[in-house]
């Protein structure tokens, strides 16, 4: 025999060995799987060899089948027990009743002793249960045959005790049992609420029964026992002191000195529980503090008037809520305080919440207006009938806040500040210009928020790690990242305080307007108050807060313009005339002030002045002019050079136009040719010396100035002459931008022309129309949607492709 094979001979056994254990382990997987098939198949069913290699799986293990089984039996075993007490009770004699119902019984109860010491625990649970079912069973059928006459109720209660104590003596004697105990803890909740109830006691006599039960079963939770007896006490306890909880709520509002010892008993048992159940500390806390501000507060709103019941319960809740202070001595465990803390919340929140008609009526009723503007009438008061208090509540909470301290209790005292200063005018029925006074203040105060040391301009949170936003270069570029910050992390405090400032001063603002439009002095004292106050914010403030304010401060100054045109008796025409100083302002302010607010709320201005001189061209064309003044001015800034130039180049544009409307000039080409050309001469000297320049910057201007006109005048014009002279200029000029290869001239010459056609064809169309059957235009049109969605990629990449050529051209 060969001991040393080369080393390929060796490999191929080494393999082949390999393949033979692989193949052997196989085998010996699958007769295993079989004989455990066989050791737990169901008796009177052979099992059948499984497929070579695969293991049936079981559907269910041997401890579950036998616990449904069990169960099972002992759920038909007590039905039959039930039907045998309540239909064939009446079938066999007294003696013959007791003596069967006492051996069941004790054959249940005894039957579990002997069946733990064998070792079966759920057969003797399933025992057990049934046992314990046939004792509820012979107490109904001791009362039915022994005591027919004894009240039902005090039968239960004595019944229910009787069982508790059997139940728990049966449970100490076999320790195996997991359900008697359980049962027992149950059975124990009936006896003293069922008691009451027989003796005829109200609610507050059974709710006090159910407190003295839960008490019992949280006594149960501080002692060592079992998991299922701990959570059914646990259960039991809660459920108990609940429903005392609701009826001494109830009883504290009808009547308060029955119902506070109750709450305040409820309250103990739920400190005390805290203690045993720790994991649930802080709300047992949490309703013993409710319960302590109900059991307080319920005797004091008795003694007082209706209107004073929320501010009592709110003094009671913020009281409870100041415990937090000696905690920190350690008078008052944590979970406890927390728990007091939370629940004063809660009422607080539901005493503002209450406070919150008279904000709402303070805010937003100047917006009910009844009469006209200046009409010297002011509309009828909101919530005349809501109680005063709501401002104490209101106040009591702003101090509470303030006095937490921390980011959230300084935002709760200037939100509920605010609040307090809104609801005043409604809540003490404050005279008109009072009224008035009180917003501008709360429009002060909350504005003076915005720009404190500390705010957003001193305490803006770092930026988050992240690419940055793009933006446009120079001074614009400068606003811009001011107004649109990159990505930041959460809020810091200050600027939270700031922009809620922001927010509630441009309400109250708002408010405080609409109010004062009803007197013509007061729209003008407000108008400037706002003025001064939003050009103060956007000084002194920062970021977005800054932004808002001054765009605010451009409306105010647009009102005071507006307010003056009014008063004057200006035409709609001149007062948008005198509207354009708004936007005059506005652009020489921002060559020293810079703000993207300022400018946008500047141009919405010029555009609504722009609207008013609509009826009248002639006062039109010169706020157009005046329009590209101002525009041209914008256009000395670099930052501002690209989109004010055009403004102004439309502006003027629009105002010649305007302009030849009114003088009834039936040739504008004899105003605006003479434009065009030296404007074309202008742009071609730049195209050579800068070839690199736009032909829309080159020769955009010169051509509007003519096509644009002209196609106006085409379009109400009845002759054949001028749009044949129009058609053939814009075909050359087409012509011209397509052979050289220019932007301009190509899109304004073809677009003129296919305008000026389509003005000749129209005539035709239209009588082509009506000769035509009125199916065959829909007709016509569904053919044309189905050609174009069949072609629709290919019609995109033309279009495309246009698209493309279009923007290589200069």
């Amino acid at each position: 025999m060969d001991m040393n094979p080369p080393p390929v001979e060796e490999l191929r056994r080494v393999d082949a060995e390999l393949a033979r254990l692989d193949a052997r382990r196989a085998e010996l997987l699958a007769r295993r799987a079989w004989l455990l098939g066989v050791l737990y198949a169901p008796a009177g069913r052979a099992a059948a060899p499984p497929f070579p290699g695969v293991a049936a799986p079981a559907e269910t293990s041997p401890r579950g089948a036998q616990n449904v089984l069990l169960t099972l039996g002992g759920i038909l075993l007590a039905v039959a027990a039930l039907a045998f007490t309540l239909v064939s009770w009446g079938s066999m004699g007294i003696a013959g009743r007791s003596a069967v119902l006492l051996a069941v019984t004790s054959a249940a109860l005894a039957a579990p002793a002997v069946l733990l010491r064998r070792g079966l625990g759920s057969t003797a649970e399933a025992v057990g249960a049934l046992g314990l079912v046939l004792t509820v069973l012979d107490a109904y059928a001791l009362h039915r045959v022994a005591l027919p006459g004894t009240d039902g109720l005090g039968y239960t209660a004595a019944a229910a005790a009787v069982l508790a104590g059997v139940w728990g003596g049966y449970g100490g004697l076999l320790r195996g049992l997991r359900l008697p105990l359980p049962a027992a803890v149950v059975a124990a909740q009936l006896p003293l609420p069922l008691g009451a109830l027989a003796a005829g006691g109200g609610p507050a006599v059974v709710a006090w029964a159910a407190v003295l039960t839960a008490a019992a079963d949280v006594l149960v939770l501080g002692r060592p026992s079992r998991s299922e007896v701990r959570v059914t006490a646990g259960v039991s306890a809660g459920v108990l002191a609940a429903w005392a909880l609701l009826t001494g709520a109830g009883l504290s509002l009808t009547d308060p000195w029955t119902g506070a010892p109750l709450l305040l008993g409820c309250a103990a048992l739920c400190l005390y529980a805290a203690g045993a159940a720790r994991p649930a500390a802080s709300t047992l806390a949490t309703l013993a503090g409710l319960a302590l501000v109900a059991a307080v507060a319920g005797p004091a709103r008795a003694a007082l008037p209706a209107e004073w019941a929320v501010p009592v319960y709110v003094v009671c809740g913020l009281a409870l809520a100041a415990l937090w202070r000696p905690v920190r001595a350690g008078w008052i465990p944590e979970a406890v305080r927390g728990g007091f803390g939370l629940a004063g919340g809660v009422v607080a929140g539901l005493g503002v919440l209450w406070a919150l008609p008279p904000v709402l009526a303070g805010l937003l009723g100047p917006a009910d207006r009844s009469a006209g503007l200046w009409s010297g009438t002011h509309a009828a008061p909101v919530l005349a009938d809501y109680p005063a208090t709501a401002a104490l509540v209101l106040l009591l909470g702003a101090v509470a806040a303030a006095t937490a301290g921390g980011p959230w209790g300084r935002w709760g005292a200037v939100v509920l500040g605010w609040s307090l200063l809104m609801a005043l005018p409604v809540a003490l029925e404050l005279p008109y210009a009072a009224g008035i006074a009180v917003r501008l203040v709360a429009t002060a105060a909350a504005l003076g928020l915005a720009v404190r040391p500390g705010g957003p301009a001193h305490d803006r949170p770092e930026p988050v790690p992240g690419p940055a936003p793009e933006r446009p270069e120079g001074a614009w570029g400068a606003s811009w990242t001011a107004v649109t910050a990159g990505p930041v992390a959460p809020v810091a405090p200050g600027a939270l305080l700031a922009w809620t400032g922001s927010a509630a001063g441009t309400a109250s603002a708002v408010s405080a307007l609409l109010l004062a439009l009803d007197v013509r002095a007061a729209t003008f004292g407000v108008l400037g108050v706002l003025l001064a106050l939003f050009t103060a914010v956007a000084v002194l403030g920062g970021g977005a807060v800054r932004e808002t304010a001054a765009g605010a401060a451009v409306l105010a100054a647009a009102g005071l313009v507006g307010a003056w045109a009014a008063a004057a008796g200006l035409s709609g025409a001149a007062a948008g005339l005198a509207l354009l100083i708004v936007p005059a302002a506005t652009a020489a302010l921002a060559v020293r002030v810079r703000s993207v607010a300022a400018e946008v709320t500047g141009v919405a201005v010029g555009a609504l002045a722009l609207a008013l001189t609509v009826p009248r061209p002639a006062a039109l064309a010169l706020a157009l002019a005046l329009g590209g003044v101002i525009a041209a001015a914008t256009a000395l800034r670099a930052e501002r050079r690209r989109a004010a130039s055009w403004t102004a180049g439309a502006l003027f544009l629009a105002a010649a136009w305007v302009r030849l409307a009114v003088w009834g000039v039936t040739v504008p080409e004899a105003y605006t040719l003479p434009v065009t050309v030296p404007a074309l001469v202008v742009g071609l000297l730049r195209r050579r010396r800068d070839p690199a320049a736009s032909s829309w910057a080159a020769y955009g201007p010169g051509l509007a100035a003519t096509l644009v006109p002209s196609l106006a005048a085409v379009w109400s014009d009845p002759h054949w002459t001028r749009p044949l002279l129009l058609g053939t200029g814009a075909l050359a000029v087409t012509l011209v931008g397509a052979r050289f290869r220019l932007q301009a001239p190509l899109v304004l010459g073809g677009a003129a022309l296919v305008l000026v056609a389509a003005h000749e064809l129209a005539p035709y169309v239209v009588q082509l129309v009506g000769a035509l059957p009125r199916w065959l235009p829909p007709a016509a049109a569904g053919l044309l949607l189905l050609a174009v969605g069949a072609t629709y990629e290919r019609r995109l990449r033309e279009a495309r492709a246009l698209r493309g050529r279009l923007a290589r051209m200069r």
